[in-house]
């Protein structure tokens, strides 16, 4: 039976927890147009996951690379802390601490790039942290977290098994989750006494293995408060490596703040002799324009002053003409008289 694609369940769990319900219920709704009841019944059996759950989902989904650095450090670590080994531990813890920072810094970048994610100040960064932290000490966990289709988170507060009802991995198949098995009563399983014989000869055998336990129980604890010292001196280490890096930045601070500063003032100098050049080209291009309108106004009286010249200079050649033809008359009527005479 094929069922729903990984795909798919990815899509599903990469969805905000408020629109979950809908993006399933869409997806069964194509699932039986497409004829395969099969899938729609796998995916009509998805749980939305809490929000914690969603972040940790979107962070496996998004970038599996950062989760299988985490699950790769979690066996280093328990295997350490099997082993009892001090100084790895010691250096694992840190790296431990250093890693699930960043995942959650990582989270909160992933959630504000999520449209319809909650508001920064309403994410449950610290569930996320303790599901995280759960992964370290938990093989089951951290493989949970691996596949990114949690429905809630996970918690941690010591050595020994994370609660295994806090946590459930969805797959497409799923069936409904199981009720959880009730605790075993005292007294329901009954143990059949042994022989006193056997007993007494196995009392040494069992005071060693005890003692056995114990000493390593307390070079557990000598190894975790180890740990826990280094972890301080690492954080006081970091602190006073970041006071410096502080009094270096606000020096630096001081310094560009009297360069803003001085460049401000020249900005504003230069701002001010450009308006006096501004407001200079302006005048003159108001002069230009009277300019213009002048030098046009001459070049019409010019044009006008022409025409009236040509007109006249044609008047005077008409009135000259005429003179000179009235001339010619009178001269041929004397002319004319003194023959007569």
């Amino acid at each position: 039976m094929p069922g729903p694609s990984t795909e798919l369940v990815q899509q599903l769990y990469r969805t905000p927890p408020d629109r979950f319900v809908a993006a399933r219920d869409a997806a069964v709704a194509d699932a039986r147009r497409a004829g395969d009841p099969s899938t729609a019944r796998q995916l009509a059996r998805l749980r939305r996951p809490t929000v914690a759950a969603w972040l940790v989902n979107l962070l496996a989904i998004r970038r599996p690379e950062l989760v299988a650095d985490l699950v790769e450090l979690a066996d280093e670590l328990r295997t350490a802390q099997r082993e009892l080994r001090g100084p790895r531990l010691r250096e694992l813890s840190a790296q431990r601490r250093a890693v699930v920072g960043a995942l959650v810094a990582e989270v909160r970048k992933l959630a504000a790039a999520e449209p319809d994610a909650p508001p920064a100040g309403r994410l449950p960064l610290a569930e996320v942290e303790a599901t995280l932290n759960a992964a370290f000490s938990d093989a089951e966990v951290a493989e949970q977290v691996r596949a990114g289709r949690l429905l809630r988170a996970a918690s941690y507060a010591g050595f020994g098994e994370v609660p295994r009802p806090q946590l459930r991995l969805v797959t497409g198949d799923d069936e409904e989750p199981e009720e959880e098995r009730p605790a075993r009563r005292p007294g329901a399983q009954r143990t059949r006494p042994e022989p006193a014989t056997r007993t007494d000869r196995a009392a040494p055998g069992t005071d060693r293995a005890a003692s056995r336990k114990d000493r390593a129980a307390e070079r557990a604890e000598q190894a975790e408060r180890a740990a826990q010292r280094a972890a301080r001196a690492e954080r006081a280490r970091q602190r006073r490596a970041l006071d410096r890096e502080l009094a270096l930045a606000q020096a630096d601070q001081k310094r560009v703040e009297a360069e803003l500063t001085e460049a401000t003032g020249q900005e504003r100098d230069g701002v001010a002799v450009l308006d006096g050049i501004e407001a200079e080209l302006a005048e003159l291009e108001r002069r230009r324009a009277v300019a213009e309108q002048d030098l046009s106004r001459a070049k019409l009286a010019r044009r006008a002053a022409e025409r009236a010249v040509t007109v006249a200079r044609r008047r005077a050649g008409e009135v000259e003409a005429a003179i000179e033809a009235l001339a010619a008359e009178e001269g041929d009527a004397d002319g004319g008289a003194g023959a007569a005479d």
